[in-house]
């Protein structure tokens, strides 16, 4: 294989086409390129956007979403056999029985534990399982921002609406609407914890423009944002002394006769023995699916966000929705074909 030679950080043969480009520059600056068609977005679509390539989704051929079409990496897992030897388990020994189960160690799994402790739940009967470190997340990740209307020219409901918009109508309203009223409070609560978001000389908020938005909330810690809020967030958690398992992912879901949870079969990834935790209540915060590569597409995706949650509630009788749909990130391409994979800043 021939060595790359690179000018200037490009590809020899990448330099004519550098020239044009910066030779017709002038004639570019200052004005905007006319907007394209809807042909011709459809073409462009048609060509590069993984979701629109011929062959990359299939009908679920079973369970509850039996005939909705999924990404066949995501087909493949609600359609395939458990991971688990029944004849290595017996669930007469339950190791561990709490009221709250959190399965997930992210930004939503760690709110969780806090909040249910916050609301009466005594430290010990919560238990948060992780299958990998507490935190090893997207949540971790996470650079941008959050949003919340705590500004006197915004509100919840100019939220909700730029929300809904965004998403084309095609959000769940209910969610919608928690979420956006909801955030002023979750910005407070994290700032009472110790956050350091961004401010100005005078300790206002520096809010940012986020996508669809129509007023500035978003709110940063630089480009670390979702470091910060779980730097805190996990700070407390460990100070309260909640019981946490790591490395232990669920393999499976436990029901009674009406597919009520009642608790949930672990693995140890080192030693693969099994736990059997029983609980009043479990509460699913595993992430999505960004790390299966759907279509191979490259992705910053966090190794952890492999469709787990989605497999454990489909087997135990849960019904998804928007099967579909999938959130590509990064969103964009990039070049030279080295950096591919990695995580650049995004806004």
């Amino acid at each position: 294989m021939a060595e790359l030679k690179l000018v200037g950080g490009y590809p020899e043969y990448m330099r004519e086409s550098i020239k044009l480009v910066e030779k017709t520059r002038p004639k570019r600056v200052g004005k905007l390129p006319p907007q394209m068609t809807m042909e011709e977005r459809e073409e462009v679509l048609n060509l590069c956007h993984p979701d629109y390539a011929p062959g990359g989704k299939r009908p679920i051929s079973i369970g509850q979403n039996k005939g909705d079409i999924a990404p066949n990496e995501v087909v493949d897992l609600l359609e395939a056999y458990p991971l688990i030897e029944p004849d290595e388990i017996d669930l007469n020994r339950v190791d561990y029985d709490v009221d709250i189960l959190i399965i997930g160690g992210g930004l939503a799994g760690t709110s969780a534990a806090l909040l249910a402790n916050d609301s009466g739940i005594p430290v010990d009967r919560i238990l948060l399982a992780t299958k990998l470190r507490h935190g090893d997340s997207n949540s971790i990740m996470a650079q941008g921002g959050t949003q919340a209307a705590d500004r006197p020219e915004d509100s919840p409901v100019i939220h909700y609406v730029d929300t809904m918009g965004g998403g084309h109508f095609a959000n769940k309203p209910d969610v919608v609407k928690a979420l956006v009223e909801d955030a002023p409070k979750v910005m407070k609560w994290l700032c009472d914890l110790g956050a350091m978001f961004d401010r100005d000389e005078n300790g206002n908020f520096v809010e940012l423009s986020g996508g669809g938005a129509s007023r500035k909330r978003m709110h940063a810690c630089r480009d670390y944002t979702g470091m910060e809020e779980l730097r805190v967030l996990r700070d407390e958690f460990r100070n309260r002394g909640i019981p946490v398992l790591e490395y232990y992912p669920v393999v499976e879901l436990l029901t009674d006769g009406d597919n009520r949870v009642t608790g949930a079969i672990l693995v140890n990834l080192e030693t693969d023995e099994y736990k059997i935790v029983r609980a009043k209540a479990v509460i699913l915060a595993t992430g999505g699916f960004g790390r299966l590569h759907i279509r191979g597409f490259p992705t910053t995706n966090h190794y952890g966000a492999t469709a787990d949650g989605l497999v454990l509630a489909y087997r135990a009788g849960a019904k998804l929705r928007d099967t579909d749909t999938v959130q590509y990130h990064p969103t964009g391409a990039v070049y030279p074909q080295q950096i591919v994979g990695l995580l650049l800043i995004t806004v």
